[in-house]
């Protein structure tokens, strides 16, 4: 049985304030804490009981994020530590206490996602949906299941409903531009071992740009890394290090980080014997030598957009499915 607030608060040992604290998003405990509450949900799930009022959502004043957990994907068991997470709560919370509302948190496992959207569907008048994981055939499920909802950070074009993501092919390409542009020309690429969307329509823009300046990404060069750890996990082999590029482009800041450190312990100096440059602009990026080149993902503009259509689908029954693409920007620091 999915878990209720009092049984998540007694198994953290924190008090059930502390519990609604971390749902909403909202500050006054720490980072540790929050992290233990999250990782009780994931590992037995959680649906809100709380009673809907009648009426649309500005009057209900209650908007479902439904997190889709996934052991195998980004959005793993340590997917609440993930500074986009982090951010993307704040934000809601704050754009939803915009308009007097409240968000409600529910965490699915992806194992089980046709029978806890079955569980919640009538329940749930307006959600966003952490999407990040999702292929098509759950997309079109749960499109299906609830009434009103919108996919956040992933796209399918195909797709008749909602979504907000932001434009990963467009920022790759502007990355490859960058990169070539600074004169590099025998360019590595790691590229994520967990078969993302998003991660896809980087490698489109970044093969794009390449093509467009007669340059190709050697076999040799392809890196195949975890996304999501920040610790070193001995990707590079000797045999690699003997045979670097110049450039490395990585497909998120976290692999960038994770091969500067790398780098570093093998007495490889970055820019000077290999440049490095991400993808996202996590807060990790400042706090590391040298500083790390990427590339910026807005999510303010991403909550604020997705609130809007969200909205605009609860309150008009003619709305027609809006897909958003949010562009990126370049962020130029001294790792490239």
């Amino acid at each position: 049985m999915p878990l209720k607030m009092n049984d998540i608060a007694k198994r953290a040992n924190v008090s059930r304030s502390a519990v609604s604290l971390a749902l909403n998003g909202k500050s006054g405990i720490s980072n540790e804490t929050r992290k233990k509450i999250f990782k009780i949900i994931d590992e037995n799930g959680y649906t809100p009981l709380r009673k809907r009022k009648k009426g649309g959502l500005r009057r209900l004043a209650v908007l479902d994020l439904i997190l889709i957990s996934n052991k195998q994907g980004i959005m793993n068991r340590n997917y609440a530590s993930l500074p986009f997470f982090d951010n993307l709560v704040a934000n809601l919370t704050q754009n939803v206490a915009g308009f007097g509302g409240k968000i409600q948190i529910t965490t699915i496992a992806i194992e089980n996602l046709k029978t806890q959207i079955n569980s919640i569907k009538k329940s749930v008048k307006a959600a966003i949906v952490l999407a990040t994981d999702l292929n098509r055939e759950q997309v079109e499920f749960i499109n299906t299941a609830l009434q009103n909802v919108v996919f956040l950070d992933t796209y399918y074009e195909e797709i008749d409903a909602d979504f907000v993501s932001i434009n990963n092919e467009q920022g790759a390409y502007l990355a490859g531009k960058y990169i070539s542009q600074k004169g590099y020309k025998n360019i590595g690429y790691v590229a994520s071992n967990k078969p993302i969307s998003n991660f896809l329509f980087r490698r489109k823009g970044f093969r794009k740009v390449l093509h467009e300046v007669n340059l190709k990404v050697a076999p040799e060069h392809v890196y195949s890394a975890d996304p999501t750890l920040l610790a070193p996990t001995g990707e590079l082999t000797q045999h690699k290090l003997k045979a670097l590029p110049e450039a490395l482009f990585c497909e998120d800041d976290y692999m960038a980080l994770r091969f500067i450190k790398e780098f570093r312990k093998h007495g490889i100096k970055v820019p000077k014997d290999i440049a490095i440059m991400g993808f996202d602009d996590i807060s990790e990026d400042t706090m590391i030598m040298p500083e790390l080149t990427t590339i910026h993902v807005p999510i303010t503009q991403m909550v604020n957009q997705a609130v809007t259509q969200i909205l605009g689908q609860a309150a008009n029954k003619d709305w027609q499915a809006q897909k958003t693409l949010i562009s990126t920007r370049l962020v130029k620091r001294q790792s490239l």
